[in-house]
């Protein structure tokens, strides 16, 4: 086993010698908010309704780990949404959500590859299909929010595999696309910023932190630090 090494700035690989070759994994899953893009949807979305920092501490303290169920987290965070109009929504996508650095060009890589590619968050499918969509991902999985009249009424909608995508519905999700697939977790990457990804890293062959925070770097066997997320193709061949 190789020891922790920062094989050029920003680029700390741990538990493994470089490079794999990116075509003998099959799938590559994503965490969306700070990692494939540049906001915390759900910060924003409060924005509107003034309520961004009280929103944002409840995130910031999630992603850490420090609030150690997300689905309380998460609850507790979109009842502080209701009443904000749908139309908000959009106005964050259109305004606020960028792709981060290298998303296209590492999705692209992958697919050039012959990977499938898994966008899984604890997020909102108002953006995660648009991202999907914007992206050619193949699957996606998040959260619904629930509206009346035009307006968010605080809570998230029950969906066919259940309410809240949490850290350990993100593994459960990576694990069953593998099985759909006919491959096995080590031929996955897992990506991700915040503990509720820890769970999905944990099982995939090659665990990725993107910008992460210290616990999620920690445990990842690569985290990219500096630049964009195509600096994972520094590592694979």
């Amino acid at each position: 086993m190789s020891q922790t090494m920062e094989t050029s700035p920003g680029l700390v690989v741990q538990r493994f010698t470089p490079p794999l070759r990116l075509a003998d994994f099959k799938l590559i899953a994503f965490d969306m908010d700070s990692t494939l893009i540049n906001i915390e949807c759900i910060d924003e979305i409060a924005d509107a309704v003034g309520k961004k920092a009280e929103v944002a501490a409840i995130t910031e303290a999630t992603m850490r780990g420090e609030i150690k169920d997300f689905r309380e987290s998460l609850t507790r965070r979109v009842a502080l949404l209701e009443g904000v109009p749908v139309a908000a929504l959009q106005a964050v996508y259109d305004e606020r959500l960028r792709l981060n650095p290298g998303a296209a060009e590492l999705v692209a890589a992958c697919k050039a590859a012959g990977l499938k590619v898994l966008l899984v968050s604890g997020g909102f499918t108002f953006f995660a299909n648009r991202v999907r969509d914007r992206l050619g991902i193949d699957f996606a999985r998040s959260n619904l929010l629930d509206e009346a009249d035009g307006l968010l009424t605080g809570r998230v909608v029950m969906q066919s595999w259940g309410d809240i995508c949490d850290g350990a519905e993100k593994r459960r999700t990576l694990l069953e696309v593998a099985s759909l697939l006919g491959i096995t977790p080590a031929e996955t990457i897992a990506m991700g910023d915040g503990a509720n990804d820890l769970p999905m890293m944990g099982e995939a062959g090659l665990s990725v932190a993107y910008h992460a925070k210290p616990k999620v770097r920690e445990q990842a066997m690569v985290a990219i630090d500096d630049g964009g997320l195509d600096r994972l193709l520094e590592l694979m061949r």
